[in-house]
């Protein structure tokens, strides 16, 4: 028996390009002849999105709409996706009609031999500068820092194994980084080229101050990558550095004082020793308690990311 595939769509002020989306993705789910659903989240849209879903929904028991109280994200929005999916295999894309659904076979049939499987724009439709070049850039960082090298890990058109992307934990900007997180468990990656279309309808939502949040979770998941286990290895060595510099210092000011009959009291490289002391504990302490501490809140408790107004079809 063919494994059941649920359809994650984040969906954010995309009333026109819904109806669309739902009649090309049925078209190709049908064909297949296997059990499917289709779980659109709505993402706190400003326009007539949760309507336009609503009435979709009433109309295919097949389709799952989760409705968030107010705009929490993508990342967000992708944690409630596969939150309520039930499929043995979860396929993501975008609500902007740029993915192309009949792309969703081949993820499916590369996916037999793996766990999760990467689309790659390869002739990307949008315009070079603004998004092309920043996006080259982008995901060769991503691959050179963590170690899992794709051509393409903005591209949401992916397909994941249940077992795998229900353990993995969202937050901030890091949608994009599951495959370099699902590897850390051993997951088998690979990635297919897939059809990229022009924007239709409504305008991008990525903007630069984007990237600057990427950029920032990029640290943190080299963090999570090569500290979660030995977090002080991260912040120790500087630590040490700057506190053994300050007590090599006063140690020096010491012996002037005990031994040369020195005035030390005035003097700046005192006021020096200390502060290099106080910054070696303090990168030490500090940094690996708010990291940590994080992770806590989030994990320990079980506590989610978005929250949830309304669910239909569950």
């Amino acid at each position: 028996m063919e494994e059941s595939v649920s359809i994650v769509i984040p969906v954010f002020d995309e009333e026109e390009s819904l109806p669309h989306l739902y009649k090309s993705i049925k078209e190709v789910m049908d064909g297949l002849k296997r059990g499917y659903e289709i779980v659109f989240v709505d993402d706190g849209s400003r326009d007539n999105t949760f309507k336009v879903l609503e009435s979709i929904q009433k109309k295919d028991p097949a389709v799952v709409v989760v409705s968030f109280r107010r705009n929490f994200g993508q990342t967000a929005a992708m944690a409630a996706g596969f939150e309520y999916a039930n499929g043995d295999i979860i396929v993501t894309m975008d609500a902007d009609l740029q993915n192309d659904p009949k792309d969703i076979p081949k993820l499916l049939e590369t996916i037999k031999g793996h766990d999760v499987v990467s689309g790659w724009r390869k002739n990307r439709q949008d315009k070079f500068l603004s998004r092309r070049l920043p996006s080259m850039i982008a995901n060769g960082l991503i691959s050179k820092v963590t170690g899992v090298y794709l051509h393409d890990y903005g591209c949401t058109l992916k397909a994941y194994r249940k077992e795998v992307i229900k353990n993995v934990r969202l937050y901030g900007e890091m949608h994009r980084f599951i495959p370099a997180i699902a590897s850390w468990v051993g997951a088998s990656i690979t990635e297919v080229e897939t059809t990229h279309h022009p924007r239709k309808f409504g305008k991008s939502k990525y903007g630069i101050s984007r990237t600057v949040r990427v950029i920032l979770d990029l640290i943190t998941v080299k963090f999570l990558q090569s500290f979660s286990t030995r977090p002080i290895h991260a912040f120790g060595p500087g630590g040490l550095a700057l506190g053994f510099l300050g007590f090599f210092i006063a140690l020096f000011l010491s012996f002037e004082k005990l031994f040369m009959g020195k005035d030390i009291g005035n003097r700046p490289l005192l006021i020096l020793s200390v502060l290099l002391i106080i910054l070696g504990v303090q990168l030490v302490v500090m940094g690996l308690l708010g990291e940590m501490l994080a992770r806590v809140y989030h994990e320990s408790q079980d506590k989610p990311i978005f929250t949830v107004r309304k669910v239909l079809g569950r």
